[in-house]
């Protein structure tokens, strides 16, 4: 009990003198609100109020259907503009489609002549220039096959192929990153702060003065580890609610005490490393640089940039053993497919077994610099 009542005095310590490095407080809140929401918001990968002119040289029915087809969200209403002004506007960067139906358009397609309409596109907006393409060759072909179909030209095939997209209908990208964005502050955080609560000790020499009271290194690793996690486990959950769902409304469709329970067994692991690399710098600028070596490997070779699927077998195979790989995994499972314990729980024990293991190297390891100290 007295081990115990050392590590909770202790962490409450860690928790105030967190309270007054205004630097970490303010990292901490930028990471997961403002950091979220930038990278939701800002990365997106769909189609949206793409700028689109359309030249109309052959003033049909079928041109005007076509024109009046492009709508929001993904297109902003389309601008009549005249064939000599593409290339100006164009350079210009006004649009980013410019389609234009030649004349006769209409007459070619029904009496079966060659019928070409030309799509001109600034290729500059590189994410928007590829879809977009693809988006305006769809709806062309839809409202031709609609127009013919009414005309009494030949149906279009009777074979159709629906997609029914699973756990994100809309293919928004916001969904995926902003929570990819908070699993990767996790580990980014954890990893900081812990080591942080190291360094910042030596350098103001606190380290000194906690060796000459009753307590143990045992107990001063293990008070850093709960309180840095405690931390971040707050700042998760209050994440999920009040930006991914609040701000960005982004449905959560599993449970978040179940994800937040997760996390925790994973902060065993981060915190951890960051304990160790700790005891490793000498200095904060020192911590920064071995941090980088550790922290990007993690994250990008997580799964939640690219799949295990892309990467080469023997490699995906050598990341099962690490626990950022089954963190992701089960926060995914969670989160977004509403999978219950059933579905996640040997995720969560294979976390929390190799994150036992890092808890106890690190603490050996801060055992023996104190030692040394």
């Amino acid at each position: 009990m007295a081990t115990l009542a050392n590590i909770v005095w202790l962490g409450t310590k860690e928790l105030r003198s967190f309270g007054r490095d205004y630097v970490l407080l303010g990292l901490v809140v930028y990471s997961f609100s403002l950091a979220i929401l930038a990278q939701a918001q800002s990365s997106s990968q769909e189609l949206h109020n793409a700028a689109i002119a359309i030249v109309d040289e052959d003033r049909s029915t079928l041109s005007r259907q076509i024109t009046q087809a492009f709508l929001p969200p993904h297109f902003k209403p389309p601008v009549a503009i005249a064939e000599r002004d593409i290339v100006p506007a164009l350079n210009a960067g006004t649009y980013t489609f410019v389609l234009d139906i030649p004349p006769r358009f209409q007459a070619d397609l029904l009496g079966l002549k060659p019928a070409r309409l030309q799509l001109d596109i600034d290729a500059t907006a590189m994410v928007q220039a590829g879809l977009g393409a693809a988006y305006a060759q769809q709806i062309v072909a839809d409202e031709v096959a609609r127009f013919v179909g009414r005309a009494g030209g030949p149906a279009p095939a009777p074979v159709a192929l629906v997609a029914r997209i699973a756990f994100n209908p809309n293919a928004e990208t916001a969904w995926f990153t902003s929570v990819m964005g908070i699993l990767n502050s996790v580990t980014m955080l954890a990893i900081i702060l812990a080591g942080a609560a190291v360094v910042r000790e030596r350098e103001r020499g606190t380290l000194e003065h906690l060796l000459v009271m009753p307590v143990t290194p045992f107990e001063i690793a293990m008070a850093k580890v709960w309180s840095n996690g405690l931390v971040i486990l707050v700042a998760v959950g209050l994440s999920l609610v009040l930006v991914v769902r609040g701000l960005l409304h982004v449905p959560i469709i599993g449970s978040i005490p179940l994800f937040l329970v997760g996390t925790a067994a994973y902060l065993f692991f981060a915190t951890a490393i960051g304990l160790f690399l700790g005891t490793l710098a000498r200095s904060m600028p020192q911590l920064g640089l071995i941090y980088l070596l550790v922290y990007l490997p993690l994250a990008m070779l997580s799964g939640s940039n690219t799949p295990l699927e892309s990467m080469p077998p023997w490699l995906a195979t050598l990341l099962q053993a690490s626990p950022t790989v089954h963190f992701v995994a089960f926060a995914q499972a969670i989160l977004y497919r509403g999978a219950g314990l059933d579905a996640v729980w040997t995720r969560i024990v294979v976390v929390s077994a190799i994150g036992a293991v890092f808890v106890v190297a690190a603490i050996l390891r801060f055992r023996k610099t104190v030692a040394l100290s």
